[in-house]
């Protein structure tokens, strides 16, 4: 990534905010637009951009050579239809997206040829939204995913790798878009799927002042953005439905367990689960 690179954030929510901090702090040009006033406002007070715009601004999205989009995955597909003419030629632009397969090959399939996106995940991110919660440290302890397909250039994926050290990602990683989408739907997809399920089996409101740290950490990503994540399913919903299924054949295998008394294997399942969990405490 070259010093003189001009970032364009299209979209100054947690991530986009997030983003303009981290490569305002090492010292890039950082412009944005936010369909939020507000929002524009706190990232020019806070001093994470230079400049930005409500809306749309040809002039911004001209000058940058570098662009990231903040957006929902069908607000994204939308700006490109609207919006590419203004992209500046050979411009490279990444997302955030937490799908991939679905808005690589839509994107890659609009967009004019002298434009590369680069798809890529940042697999950070907090149960709550908003520019005014941006902060970049949440990219230190994170993994960082890259989505590459036949369409894009070595000094493309070069580019986004180079974003992605400049935001001190803790690990970069490369998947097809296939790839990526079986994995998040194990992963990331089913867990919040289980979390929502098990606060909606019943109304347990009035457990809060009886719960442990058991509950509320397997409840944490229940707080959920349902406009997003409700795009987020549907675009893996073959994946996720998948994993569901594979989930519910296990519960039901743990309640057989459980009902029969059968002992041995109710404490393999243990050993397993904990022998599996420690490569995650590395």
């Amino acid at each position: 990534m070259q010093e003189e690179s001009h970032f364009l954030i299209i979209g100054l929510g947690l991530l986009g905010g997030s983003y303009a901090q981290g490569l305002k702090r090492k010292g890039y040009h950082v412009s944005a637009l936010d369909i939020n006033p507000e929002s524009i406002a706190y990232a020019l007070e806070q001093g994470w951009i230079d400049e930005g715009a409500v809306g749309f601004d040809e002039k911004l999205v001209a000058q940058a050579d570098s662009i990231v989009f903040g957006l929902y995955p069908q607000a994204l597909l939308e700006w490109i239809d609207q919006h590419q003419d203004s992209f500046a030629p050979n411009t490279r632009i990444t997302d955030v997206t937490g799908v991939k397969e679905q808005i690589v090959t839509q994107v890659q399939q609009k967009l004019r040829p002298d434009v590369e996106f680069i798809a890529s995940h940042p697999m950070a991110g907090r149960e709550v939204s908003g520019v005014q919660y941006a902060d970049c440290s949440i990219f230190e302890p994170a993994n960082f995913i890259i989505t590459p397909t036949a369409a894009n250039t070595e000094a493309g994926i070069a580019w986004v790798r180079s974003l992605a050290e400049a935001l001190n990602f803790r690990n970069i990683a490369v998947l097809s878009p296939a790839e990526h989408d079986k994995m998040i739907g194990f992963l990331s997809q089913l867990t919040h799927v289980i979390a929502v399920t098990l606060l909606n089996t019943s109304d347990n409101t009035h457990l809060v002042d009886y719960t442990g740290d058991s509950f509320r950490d397997l409840t944490r990503i229940a707080k959920i953005n349902e406009s997003l994540w409700t795009e987020l399913f549907l675009m893996n919903k073959q994946n996720l439905v998948r994993e569901i299924d594979e989930f519910a054949a296990e519960l039901a295998h743990f309640r057989s367990v459980l009902e029969n008394e059968e002992t041995d294997e109710m404490k393999r399942l243990f050993r397993q689960s904990t022998q599996r969990r420690k490569c995650f405490d590395k």
